[in-house]
């Protein structure tokens, strides 16, 4: 598996347009091979902005890849240069294979 994490500073104040925005638009992500699930995270509170992290997990790194060349990719990523009052700067990416999972057991 292969996880896909982007992480955002949010401007105190836009929080709930943040959050909405996410809410509200089409990630096309369904439609994507190697696709396992999707996460946004809401982190800590700072001085000057709140820490929010989406969260992908992906079959394999390849699969990851394959997306971030696909028509998906490009029309769940429209528009996305006018979210940026929202945000200081532009996201982190972070990628990461992983080595291990632990899950709970139950069905």
């Amino acid at each position: 598996m292969f996880i896909a994490m982007n992480r955002f500073q949010v401007a105190p104040g836009a929080e709930q347009d943040f959050e909405q925005m996410w809410m509200n638009r089409e990630s096309h992500l369904h439609t994507v091979p190697g696709f396992v699930e999707f996460h946004l995270l809401r982190g800590p509170s700072r001085e000057d902005h709140v820490l929010y992290a989406s969260h992908t997990i992906w079959r394999s790194k390849a699969d990851f890849e394959e997306w971030t060349r696909s028509e998906a990719f490009r029309a769940a990523h429209r528009g996305a240069g006018g979210t940026r009052p929202l945000y200081l700067g532009p996201p982190q990416f972070e990628g990461f294979e992983v080595i291990q999972t632990v899950g709970s057991g139950a069905a």
